[in-house]
């Protein structure tokens, strides 16, 4: 297992937690560690204060559990505001999975049908989730089992790009059912992706 470097684990543990800074540092001495990471030895926290202050830096307490506490000289404003754009980036790269939803009727037409087939192969496409929603009207109420013909019919033609997630459901005058993008299937998406980022990586 990879060992995170000194540094590393020091932006972890000020991130896990808001750390106390300056004058709200009341331990007596410290371990002070320069803005460089260079370790400066134990200082009475007054000194480590003045030191930074003579920097136009900030005293951070990184790890107040220790014997004795340990101190770092940092910006830390500037900390702060890169951590955050790292959390704004590390959210957008993440895969956002949505719930897309796509309607039917019960008597609907094989054109019709095949369209919204195809919107539907595009959401998953896309890696996101599907609500197959059948819409009963009057006495169509009646005839529930065309409806469930309808979602039978899809799962049956999708079963190589979707796999069911919540079994179809009437609920009130509609009848519900959750499709998902096969995992295989995302997975290869991603890879396909990663490729494609990669060999325009490589042209620029």
């Amino acid at each position: 297992m990879k060992r995170a470097s000194a540094e590393e684990w020091e932006v972890s543990a000020i991130a896990a937690q808001e750390p106390r800074l300056n004058e709200e540092i009341t331990v007596r001495e410290c371990r002070l560690i320069g803005f460089d990471g260079e370790q400066m030895g134990i200082y009475v926290t007054a000194e480590a204060q003045r030191v930074a202050d003579n920097q136009g830096l900030d005293l951070v307490e990184i790890a107040p559990n220790a014997e004795p506490p340990v101190c770092r000289i940092m910006d830390y404003g500037k900390f702060k505001y890169d951590q955050a754009i790292k959390a704004k980036q590390a959210r957008k790269n993440q895969s956002k999975v949505e719930t897309k939803e796509m309607k039917f009727r019960p008597k609907i037409d094989v054109g019709d049908y095949t369209t919204k087939k195809k919107h539907v192969m595009r959401f998953l496409d896309a890696g996101n989730k599907v609500k197959i929603t059948i819409m009963f009207r009057g006495r169509e109420m009646a005839h529930p089992e065309l409806g469930l013909t309808i979602l039978e019919r899809l799962a049956d033609d999708l079963k190589d790009e979707a796999v069911i997630e919540n079994q179809p459901k009437m609920e009130g005058r509609n009848m519900h059912m959750l499709i998902a993008p096969l995992p295989a299937a995302v997975a290869a998406k991603k890879k396909k992706e990663n490729e494609k980022k990669e060999a325009e990586g490589k042209d620029e």
